[in-house]
Order: structure tokens, then sequence, then C-alpha cells
């Protein structure tokens, strides 16, 4: 087993580890890495990671000690972790309907551990259940069974970006929630690559007979980009832009997708584009140090954009030029 490409996997799996030292206080590098299925040089690479982690103010009494030597790992925990966490009632509510909200979504276990907790929980507030409604669209249901099956479906899609419905063939690998909607990230036969839905925009689903993702979920597997934070729309374009060096701060500002490269003492950046608007104002607010690389029909947008801003306030550019 190697270590999770996805974040939310990555995590999981270090808080078990630290979970456990927590409990043993030192064990030996070698029995620590085959408990959890990792080499001893991606174990330490993981525990680097939780080294620095701790409460405000960052203390050092409030850091997490982790002591790795030639041959052992030891763990000391701050005083405020390494006690029972004391929740105000605000706290213990908010937590309360988070818990519930995920016992909410098709397919939790009603009988299970975080169940279990939530009663103890909703106890010692004085409530004896709490309801939470989730806005569930009609077609979760059948996007997330896709998903745990891994087969294709074929849907009926609407595009915010472009304004148009459209028909897709999608193999569903995550289905998840964020900020009040429901998504799912898939491969979409006509982009090739994974894009991510909002699964209330797609009016209609149907299961392809007789299909199997489970070659592109292989393949999704062995490439950290399909689970990362950022995957594009369905109606997204790639653009690949020349830069000044002096504009290397957008590659930390905006999502790229492919590593930078550098050409002519210049960066090349790949971003993906989910309208023309978008990529006008991108490109006016980098100047004249960014040019369009790829596509070339992309080349004079920002020149037509400045064009159309200049006569909106009263400028003929062709007169003046005359």
């Amino acid at each position: 087993m190697s270590i999770p490409t996805d974040t939310a996997g990555r995590l999981r799996q270090l808080l078990a580890i630290l979970a456990w030292l927590a409990q043993v206080g030192e064990a030996p590098i070698d029995e620590l890495a085959t408990r959890f299925d990792l080499t001893p040089e991606a174990l330490v690479t993981e525990l680097e990671l939780a080294a620095c982690c701790g409460l405000p103010p960052y203390t050092p009494d409030q850091l997490m000690e982790i002591v790795v030597t030639d041959t052992t790992v030891s763990t000391r925990l701050g005083s405020a972790l390494s006690r029972p966490r004391r929740l105000s009632p605000v706290e213990g509510f908010a937590l309360a309907a988070s818990a519930r909200g995920l016992l909410a979504v098709p397919g939790s276990d009603e009988d299970g551990a975080l169940s279990r907790a939530l009663g103890k929980l909703e106890t010692a507030l004085g409530a004896e259940r709490l309801v939470i409604d989730l806005d569930t669209p009609p077609m979760l249901a059948v996007v997330s069974d896709a998903a745990a099956a891994g087969v294709s479906l074929e849907i009926h899609y609407y595009s915010a970006s472009s304004d148009r419905q459209s028909e897709r063939e999608i193999t569903p690998l995550r289905v998840f929630a964020s900020e009040g909607h429901w998504y799912v990230d898939a491969t979409c036969a006509q982009a090739g690559e994974v894009r991510r839905f909002r699964i209330d925009r797609i009016d209609a689903a149907r299961v392809i007979e007789g299909s199997s993702g489970v070659e592109d979920r292989s393949a999704m597997d062995s490439e950290p980009t399909g689970f990362e934070a950022f995957v594009p729309g369905p109606d997204t374009r790639r653009v690949r832009l020349s830069l000044d060096p002096a504009l290397a701060w957008m590659v930390e500002s905006i999502p790229t997708v492919a590593p930078v490269e550098r050409a002519d003492d210049r960066l090349v950046v790949e971003v993906v584009v989910g309208g023309d608007a978008w990529l006008e104002r991108l490109l006016l607010r980098l100047g004249t140090g960014a040019t369009v690389v790829d596509p070339s029909e992309d080349a004079g947008l920002a020149a037509e954009a400045a064009a159309r801003i200049l006569l909106r306030y009263g400028l003929d550019i062709k007169n003046k030029e005359k």
C-alpha cells in the first residue's frame, strides 16, 4: 500500500497513525510501517506533516512532538491535545448537526459508531434527536449507486457556464457535498478527462448496459489529479500561457493543470478556462507580461477586451491611432 493520492485518504491514514502512536508512546519504525502497510521512508514522510501541528497559539507546549530516530518513532502530545476536548453548547450543537447530516446521506450506517456517539452527544445536549433536512437532488441515488458499482451513466446535463444542455457519458468516481450542493467527480467521455458535475443540474441519468468503470477507476487511482481539491467543470478548455517571470505569483493564485515549464526565460503554464469572459479578465489583469500560446484563436482576446472597454468610455481606438 502506498500513500493515498487524495487529500482525504491521506489525512485519514495520518490520523490513524497518530492515534495508535498516542496509545503506545513509542514504537520501532519497521513495526509501525508494517502495521500501516507503508515503507519506512513513506512513514517518516507522513509523520513530518504532523510535526508542526497543534493548537493556537502554537507554542511548544501546544504542538505535537514527534521524535524520529534511526530505528524508533515516539510522540508526545501537547497539554491541550492529551486530554478530552470540552465543547461549549454551541460547539456541541454544531458537531451534532454535522454528524446527523452525515447520517442522513443515503447509504450511511445508522447503527454504526457515529450513530452511537451522536446519541450520547444529543443526550448531553438535552435533545432527543436533531432533525436535519438535506436538499437531495433527484439523481443523487442513481449517481451514488453508479459510483459504488463502477458503471457508466448517460446523463442529460445543464451547464451554467455555457448556458446549454448536453448529453454526456460519464463514469462516476466520487460523490460528495460541498457548500450546500452535491457534486460528482467523473471521467467524461467527451472531455477525455475527469470533470466535476453538480448533481442537481443532471436532469436525467441511465445506466449504460454492459459498462464497467474498473479500468477508468484504476487509471484515476494512479493519477492524483482525479481527487485533488480542484477539478475542472464539464465545459472547460485548456489554455497555455507564456508569462514574464515577474508574474510567477499567478501560479500560486490560480489552479494549473500541468507542471510549470520554462521557455526562453519565460514561464509556460496551463490553466482551465470556463469561458472567454474569465480569460479576458485574467489577461487584462496580467497585462503585457502574458500572452496566449495555445489555442491560437484566444491570442487576441486581451486586445479585443481592452478595445471594448475603451469604447465604453467613449474612446475610438481606430481614430486615435490615425
